[in-house]
């Protein structure tokens, strides 16, 4: 996470890195409330069968084939 404060002394702004677990908590604990989801009634899931007519533009369908995570 970055990020950058004006140093009144200085034009440009200064980046400071908050590389820790603690501070990446921090600001995610100080964003929660812009997260809040509306309350309204749960969705049930849609079993795969009902679903049709999906389609993947190739060139997405290759990047994802080359994720470790989902091809290669």
């Amino acid at each position: 996470m970055t990020v950058f404060t004006q140093d009144s002394a200085a034009a440009p702004a200064v980046e400071q890195t908050a590389d820790t677990w603690e501070a990446l908590r921090g600001a995610c604990t100080r964003m929660v409330p812009h997260w809040a989801v509306p309350a309204g009634p749960a969705v049930a899931p849609v079993p795969p069968s009902r679903i049709h007519g999906v389609t993947v533009p190739a060139a997405s369908a290759r990047l994802l084939d080359g994720m470790s995570e989902y091809g290669d």
